[in-house]
Formats: structure tokens, sequence, C-alpha cells
């Protein structure tokens, strides 16, 4: 039934802020809810009796309507608040932050509170653009957390961060230059404008976070472009330096050549689709190994054989130093089947390797069927062995005039694919790196940074570019070679350069690294000691620490944090001691890291060492963004008071187990030896409404900021203010990946509405109400009141406890089951006839106000770190005096333990009956409707038996409550309510039914029929005793209204006055 009364309902002026201000937030709006509109509800009184003033002509009347007015319409009691239902979020949020901010909540409460610190802290993100839909879920998830903690007293300082140095914002200042400029561009006017690009950038995304209405310290933020900062992670270096976790090393690293730079494996990303060329090469044998020659039988199959094998990096060939096998699989040498054996099939397959340059092959024996197939020859078995007999053995390399060996290699080789011995390349891979360095291998690498071909690979690939051309030179060369079995497209996952999007090749060069084998084990012990959100995290990033090689920290670019190290112009040996970092730390501090190039090196040596200055050149690498993040822990948390080191917690999404959360758990243990972090929260990714990945080309990008200013087309997309927005997050599973579009930022519009218009219900019922004079003690309540406030400290422990454990879709799904099922379908619909009928101080009517406090505070706190902005703004409307500035400076409503221990286990049964009756008896009355017996509910009597006696008895007992609340007619709405003892009598109704009870009452049996006797003017309960009340003066008034009416001396229009029916309008 919908709350009819139509009033000025004008938004109140926030404290603080200016009156103009404040006017820019008035306007009149209704004070009408459809969240408790019920189709063909029962009469109560509320509409009529304000009348229809500035409501559209001919519009929809508001439920129960008969009139524009009523001769009693005076002494109803209806809700006044300033609150509106409409919440003008564009024009009133930002208002409201502005007040937190004037009144110095956040601050108060961060700095101020009686509780322990709480530390969340921020992982950066990258200052080189827009925010999108994934930094909001982020940053309001973080702002859930921390609004929470406020509300329980600790002290939750949040200082947020921007990652400011690397690549990205490099390439988006060279990019923005014209290609003259580009080109003299000098180091540090390319910093200077980089440096200028990333403020700029932080402004803009700050504005936008504000806009969530994040709370955090946002005059003071970290950037990791401040010489402080920059200090910080330099002393981190220094201590891994001095631990021995730092070292140079010419190994293969991944890189880019399309960056021109080293990249850690944190900047890779594996896109699906990606094709390599493959192909099967025979590397032709020139002489057996000792374990192999003493087999003459086995000597005798290799004559003229090669080794088969496969790769998808075809250009890594000219690198090729040895053959590794596994030493516990078996191998076959095989021959080509000859055409003169006499089958078609045979001389098919020799004419397939028609043009190879050998006939025998050492291949896998479980993947020799398989190159058959492959290559579409057919093979003899010449000879079987183990692979560690092959150990030793000699081949020539088909395009260079070297030998190199066969070798062992790991568990890395295989039967799932190829041929079961690898091409190894020591400059090129991995695992080829570590063979090579048990084998005593060089390191060859002859691709230059652009890769290309250098001279060393000859001069046919010279200068080729090796994803391109230079694959395809290769691939030409051993064709003519006659060692190219076969070739063909073979689609896997490869890595690509995060930030240009393009492949990436393995290549050796000499850079920095943090040894990570150096602490493994500390680092995997420090994981198992943090709690992981959700579980899965916990083997995730044990996975990748277990597996990850050293981390090469340096970086060939120009913005970023230099390596402090200076190397020796004739022997190129670096020069870097505990000293030397220490004292360019200090330089850094006082003048930021454009001191490294703007000093001379001899300024940046410390005084003992500046003698050797005329030899030495300074490095011209800089550190891997990851080290400038992973060094937050020292940059901000050991450096801000306020904060703690660990972190309670660290959240991000779940690809920062390889990123943030892994690059500061290694900083940090090989530092000091601990995690970082207590415990860590990850989120997935953003997907649109279908589960797809968002794309500007697919249209389907949701834009925070259309979703909280609107859209050109305010119709397709409406200015639903940051609230819906943060409703949105508070209402997904965020451990997995979560869904958002139109059709779903409509449901949660929706669910805004209903819960601002329960709030309003609230505050609009608590008008003439005061906590100090009002207030009913519990022990005086009645029954209803004390199960709802049973039922409202079950959901506040429910929300807590989801609060707790970060669970906020169960804070939105409890919240939302008690708005809609608790409230606005039983309790508050059977509290309107208290509230608006009974006189002002009556006992049931204070009651119910009592429990509607109650609910307020109770729900507010709950709501808060949700949706802010309206539970201040509902704070700020609360008709009594504030017991507290904001609804934040208030804290957690925590529930009176009394609620829950004063409703004894049969009650609470008993309560669960009769809501079984309720539904049921709605039901008839909607059968009784439809049938055109009955209008609204208020026309009906309903007679009801239940077959448990207890159960009965229950219902007996609140119906004889004589409470005014309690009673089954109050309960069920309707005029007359009878108990029978005998389903027979309920059958004897036109309308009824009978249904089993879930809540042990056995079966529950309904009846509806019309009430007997008039109808009263005021009310609208029909009661024989219309007419027959005293004072006899109201003679169209029942039992209850007369004497309110008769105690406010009102006097009603005379007949005929203008009144079109005698009543006031149902809720």
């Amino acid at each position: 039934m919908a709350l009819g009364c139509l009033a000025r309902a004008m938004g109140p002026a926030l404290p603080g802020v200016s009156s103009a201000r404040a006017a820019l937030l008035r306007a009149p709006r209704l004070l009408h809810s459809g969240v408790f509109a019920k189709a063909g509800g029962g009469a109560a009184p509320a509409a009529a009796a304000a009348g229809k003033k500035g409501g559209k002509k001919g519009g929809a009347k508001e439920e129960g309507a008969e009139g524009p007015s009523g001769p009693y319409s005076p002494t109803v009691r209806l809700p006044t608040t300033d609150f509106s239902l409409r919440a003008n979020s564009p024009v009133r949020e930002p208002q409201i932050q502005a007040w937190w901010e004037e009144q110095g909540v956040y601050r108060g409460l961060a700095e101020g509170g009686a509780g322990e610190p709480y530390t969340l802290h921020d992982g950066p993100p990258y200052a080189n653009g827009d925010l999108h839909i994934g930094h909001a879920l982020n940053k309001i998830l973080k702002d859930f957390i921390n609004r929470y903690q406020l509300l329980q007293g600790r002290r939750a300082k949040f200082v947020p961060g921007w990652d400011t140095h690397g690549l990205p914002i490099e390439l988006k200042v060279l990019q923005s230059l014209p290609d003259k400029e580009r080109k003299s561009l000098g180091v540090l006017e390319l910093r200077a404008k980089a440096r200028e690009f990333a403020l700029k950038t932080i402004d803009a995304q700050r504005a936008q976070f504000k806009r969530y209405g994040v709370w955090a310290d946002w005059a003071a933020p970290y950037v990791t472009l401040e010489p402080a900062y920059e200090a910080a992670q330099l002393s981190v270096f220094g201590k891994m330096y001095t631990n021995g976790h730092i070292y140079r090393g010419l190994k293969p690293v991944h890189w880019s050549p399309s960056s021109r730079t080293a990249l850690a494996e944190a900047e890779l990303e594996y896109p699906e689709g990606h094709k390599s060329t493959s192909v099967y090469v025979a590397l032709p044998m020139t002489a057996p190994g000792d374990k192999a020659a003493a087999h003459p039988g086995l000597v005798e199959a290799l004559q003229g054989a090669a080794f088969a094998i496969w790769t998808t990096t075809p250009w890594t060939i000219p690198a090729n130093l040895a053959v590794a096998l596994n030493d516990q699989l078996e191998y076959c040498v095989v021959e080509v089947a000859a055409a003169a054996e006499g089958a078609a099939a045979e001389g098919e397959a020799a004419a397939a390797a028609a043009g190879w340059a050998v006939r025998r092959l050492v291949v896998a024996k479980e993947l020799v069927a398989r190159l058959g197939e492959k290559t579409g020859a057919a093979f003899k078995v010449l000879a079987t062995v183990k692979g560690s007999e092959l150990e030793g053995c000699q081949y020539k390399h088909p395009l260079y005039d070297r030998v190199s060996p066969v070798v062992i290699g790991g568990d890395y080789i295989t039967t799932e694919t190829g041929t079961g011995l690898v091409h190894t390349a020591p400059g090129h891979g991995q695992e080829d790196y570590l063979v090579g360095q048990r084998c005593g291998l060089p390191l060859l690498s002859p691709v230059d940074d652009a890769g290309c071909f250098t001279a060393e690979a000859g001069e046919r690939f010279a200068g080729l570019q090796v994803q391109g051309e230079g694959n395809k030179a290769v691939c030409a060369a051993l064709r003519e070679a006659g060692v190219l079995l076969r070739e063909e497209q073979y689609e896997h996952k490869y890595p690509y350069d995060w930030r240009t999007k393009k492949p990436t090749i393995f290549r050796a060069t000499s850079q920095w690294f943090a040894s990570v084998e150096g602490f493994r084990g500390a680092a995997l012990e420090a994981i198992r000691g943090v709690g992981w959100v959700p579980g899965g995290g916990l083997n995730r990033i044990t996975g990748m620490v277990e597996g990850r090689g050293d981390w090469c920290i340096s970086r060939q670019r120009k913005w970023g944090v230099p390596i402090p190290v200076f190397y020796d112009t004739e022997t190129d040996e670096a020069l870097m001691t505990d000293e030397t970092i220490s004292h360019v730390t200090a330089l850094v501090a006082a003048h930021g890291s454009d001191c490294w190039w703007t000093l001379s090196v001899e300024e940046l040596l410390p005084p003992g060492l500046r003698h050797l200055a005329p030899r030495l050149r300074k490095g011209e690498d800089t550190m891997d963004v990851w080290f400038d993040s992973g060094s937050s822990w020292a940059g901000v948390l050991q450096a801000t008071p306020g904060l703690a080191y660990p972190a309670d917690l660290y959240l991000e999404g779940s690809d920062q187990h390889r990123g943030w959360f892994q690059s500061s758990l290694l900083t940090s243990v090989a530092a000091n030896g601990v995690a970082p972090y207590k415990a860590v929260l990850t989120h997935g990714f953003v997907l649109d409404e279908r589960g797809q990945k968002m794309s500007k080309s697919l249209g389907n990008v949701v834009d925070p900021r259309v979703v909280i200013e609107g859209g050109k087309d305010a119709k397709a997309a409406p200015a639903y203010g940051a609230d819906v927005l943060r409703l949105w997050v508070a209402s997904v599973d965020y451990t997995s990946d979560v869904a958002i579009g139109g059709a779903i930022l409509k449901q949660m519009a929706d669910m805004y509405r209903k819960v601002r218009g329960t709030l309003r219900f609230l505050l609009g019922n608590l008008s003439d109400y005061s906590p100090a004079q009002h207030a009913v003690p519990y022990d005086q309540l009645p029954g209803l009141d004390r199960y709802l406030l049973s039922r409202l400290h079950a959901v506040l422990t429910e929300v807590a406890a989801a609060y707790d454990n970060y669970q906020f879709f169960k804070v939105f799904q409890a919240l939302q089951r008690f708005v809609v099922v608790d409230l606005s379908n039983f309790y508050l619909d059977a509290a309107k006839d208290r509230l608006y009928i009974r006189g002002p101080d009556d006992p049931a009517r204070r009651a119910c106000q009592t429990v509607l406090d109650a609910l307020l505070r109770g729900l507010l706190a709950a709501l808060a770190p949700l949706v802010p902005h309206m539970a201040e703004d509902a704070w700020l409307n609360l008709p009594y005096p504030r017991p507290a500035g904001s609804v934040f400076q208030a804290g957690w409503a925590a529930p009176d333990p009394a609620w829950a221990a004063g409703l004894t286990a049969q009650q609470a049964a008993g309560w669960a009956v009769l809501l079984e009756v309720r539904d049921a008896a709605n039901a008839v009355l909607e059968k009784a409707r439809s049938g055109k017996a009955i209008g609204a509910g208020l026309e009906a009597r309903v007679v009801v038996h239940v077959a448990e006696p207890a159960a009965a008895a229950a219902l007996a007992a609140l119906d004889a409550a004589g409470n005014g609340a309690d009673e089954l007619r109050y309960l069920l709405i309707v005029s007359q309510v009878e108990l029978v003892s005998d389903a027979a009598a309920v059958k004897l109704c036109p309308f009824h039914d009978t249904v089993p009870s879930a809540a042990g009452a056995g079966s529950i049996s309904v009846g509806v029929t019309r009430a007997s006797g008039p109808k009263c003017a005021r009310c609208w309960n029909y009661s024989p005793a219309v007419g027959a009340a005293q004072p006899a003066e109201y003679p169209d008034l029942c039992e209850r209204c007369s004497p309110v009416v008769a105690a406010a001396a009102f006097k009603p229009a005379a007949a005929g006055a203008g009144a079109k029916q005698p009543a006031v309008a149902g809720v």
C-alpha cells in the first residue's frame, strides 16, 4: 500500500554549506514511496489527507485515494520529512562530499579515533589516462573496508598512491611531440615532460576517485616520482645489495623489441590466438659419444643419422649450441622407408622425404608415429636406446661451420609435443641458459635491441627482423640445406609486451637482477603466514614464487629511478658499494632522481672515491617500475605516521599475484625478512552483461563517469550518482569476474530507491519523536515490536560478520532481504495504522516509533560504508538533535543483546506461524478481490484455523494482547479476524484455502468474507461500533477514532462542504 501523502519536501541545508549552495538542492518533491505500494491493498489513513497538491492533472491516484480531502484529514498524523525520495545525486552527492571536507569528518576519524590503527595500503594505479570501471571497483571496495573500520572506531588512515615512472608515460610524451622535436629531445627535457604529464594525470584521476565518494588523504598522496619516495626505493635497493641479493649478469631475459627494453614477468600478457611458425629440423650427427660408441649395433644404426628437433622460434636456430634430451626417455633411430620395398604407401612416404639430405633420424620412441604423420614419411626402427646413452654425441650445425654436443636436459623435455629432443640456444631461453651453464656452453645471442639479426648471425640474416623476415629467411636456408623436415603454423600462448601489445623475444643481455633464489625459501615461508582472500590466492602466488627465476630489475629507459652504478670506461667493470648507494640516495632525497643526469660523476661519488671519477661513467639503466611500486612499503608504510608495517591489508585485482603483491613481497622479504602485508584480498575483472571483455570497438565499455553524471542521452544513460555505482560494487561477488551494464544498473537504481524510500518512511514517522522523551522500555514493547528488534539484531550481527570477512555481497543481500521482506512487506505495512491513526502519545504509537528509531540508526550504520551519501543525507535529516555531527562519527550501531535474548524460541516459532498465516490470508484476499467480493483489504473479515494446538494458542495470545499492535486484524491489515477451532467454519466463507505449514502449525486454513458494520470515516476500518462510539458527536467514527478526534477538540466541516468521501486514503 502506498504512502499517499503529498507534501512539500525540501532537502535540508547542510551544516557548513552556504544557503545559496544549499538552495541548489531544494526542489519540491513528494512524500510518497512506491516501495510500499501494493495493488489492491487494504485502506488505511494517508493519501487523501494531504490531497494532490503539485500533482499532474489527470495523473494516477495514490493507492486508496477517494478524493482530494476528507473531513478528518487534519487529525491524521502523516509522515513529514525533508528527506526526498528523489536523490538528485549529481547535485546532492558533491555537496555532501564538500560538507565532509569542510567538517573534517574523515580526518578527525582517521587521526582521532579511539581504536587501533588500521592500514589498508593502496596499490598505485598508473598515471597515464582516465579511470575505467575496474578502477572504480577497486577503490570503492577499499572504501567499503575503510569506512567500516572507521565506524568501528579504528584509525583507518588511507593514503592513495600513483605509479608514475616507466615506458607508458615516456611513450605518451614522445608520441605527443613532432618528429623533429622528438629526435632532438634531451634526457632532462624528456623527464620534465614526463613528470608534467604524470602530475596532470594524477589531478584528473584524483577528482574522479573523489567523485566516487572515496575517503583518503587526497591532499597528501604518495607519488613514486617524489624525491622522498625515490630515496626510500634506493634504500630498499641498497638493503638488498648489502644482503647479497643484487647482481649483474649476462643472461636471457624477456625483451621487447617494440619498447627496446627488458621486461619482467609482470609486464607480460599472453593473448589467445597467437600463431608461430614451427619447424621440425634435422641436425646431422658427426660423431657418437663415448656411451654410444660402446654399443656397436647402435653406432652402425647412427651412421648418417641426424637429431630431429622441433621449435616454434626458427629465428633462434642460428644461436643453437646443443641438443638436449631426457636421459630417462627411450629414443629410436629410424630410417625413411625406401620405395624399392614395394608398397605404394612406402613410395609416397619416400617422395615426402625426397628433399631431405638425411635418411635416418633420432626421435623419442613415443613420438615416432607422430613425426611420421607430420612429415608424411614412413619410418622403420633400426635401434632403440635410452636417452642417457646418447649423451656426448656430436652434430654439425646445418647453417654454420661448428660442431655442438648432445647434452642431458631435464624434466622440461617430455613427449607431449615435438620430437623429445630440444634445440638449445643458451642466449634465447631460460632452460637453455641453465643447461648451458651446467654444460659450459657459451652465450650466443646474435640479435640487437630492435629484434634484428646482427652481423654475428651471418651476412644472409644480418639486419632482418627475427620475428618477420628473419624467421622466413632461416626456414628458407634450412630447406636449402635439406634439413627442414616440416614447417607449419602452431597456435599457442606467447608473451606480449603488455604496453605495446606486440610479441616479445628471449634475448641474452647484460642486466641487473635480484637473486630470488637467495631468498625464495624465506618468501615462501612469509606467504604461508599471510591471510589470502579468496583462499586460492595462497596456491596461486606460492606456485609463482616457487617457479620464478631471478628478477630482472634493469630497464633501458630514461624516465625512472636510476640504478646507482658506475662502470669503468676501459674494462666495463661495475662500481657499486654500500657507500656509493648511500651517497646517491642522500642526493636523490635532496634533489630528486634528476640529479643522476644533472650532477657529474665526481659529484655523485662519495668524497673517498672521487679520485676514481676520471675513469668512470654513469650507468644508464633505470629500475623496473615494479621495483618502484614494490618498494611502497618503505616509501609509504614505514615513512608515514599513522600507518603500520606490515599493513593490515593489500587489495588489488587477481593479476597482481604476479605483479604488485609479488614485487612487494620479494623486496620486503629480501630487505627485512617479512611480508609487507598481513592479509591480501583480490578481485576479478569487470565484464559486460554478456560476460564479454569490454572494448571500445565492441561499444560495450561502461564509463563510471557516465554512470554517475549521465550521458548525452539522459534516457539511455541516466545520471545514477555514485551511490548506485557503489551499490553495484556491493552486490557482486568480486572474488571472480563481475558483470555490469544498463539492465544491471537499472536494477541497482531500483534497489537504491527502495532503500531510500524505506529511510524516508522511517524519518517521516519520527517527526514528532524524541528518544529522550518518548522511547519505550524494551519490556513494555508489544510482541510485534520485540519480534522486529530480534530480526534487526540478527541482521546487524550478520552484516557485521560479512563486513569483517569482506563479503560485501552478503551485506547487500542481508539488507535487501530485510528491507523488502521484514520491513516493507510486513512490519512497516502493519505499523501504518498505529502511526497515523492513534493519538500522538498513544503507547502503541510511541512503541512503534521506538522501534523505527532503532531501525533507522541500525540501517544507517549498516548502509553507510556502501552508500555513504544516502546514509549521511538521511542522518542530516534526523528530526531530533543528532547524537553526532556525521553518521560516521556516530559509530557502528551495535544491537542491544536484549533484543536477541528477549524473544524465546517458542515466541519466535509463533511469529513464524503468524507470517505463514499472513501469506495464506493475502492469497485468499486476492482471490476475493478478483471475485469482486471486496476491494481494499479493510473491507474483509478473515477466519483462521490452525491445526496444531500450540500454534493456535500462540495466535490467540497475540489477538488477545489488547495493545493496539499484536491483534491479528492489525497484523493482517483487515477489519476483523476470527480464530476458530474447527476448520469446517473456514469453509463456510465464500473464499477459502488450506495450506501446509512449514513452521510446525500442521495445516493453516483461511477464509475471507466481507467485514460487518459500517465504515469508519477516518481510519476506513469496518466496525459495528461505528455510530455507537462515544462521544456521540462523531457518529461516523469507530471506537478507536472517536476518542482521538475528541481529544484534539476537532470539529469536522459541515456535511456537503466539499468532501467527496468521508475518508482519508489508504497506504
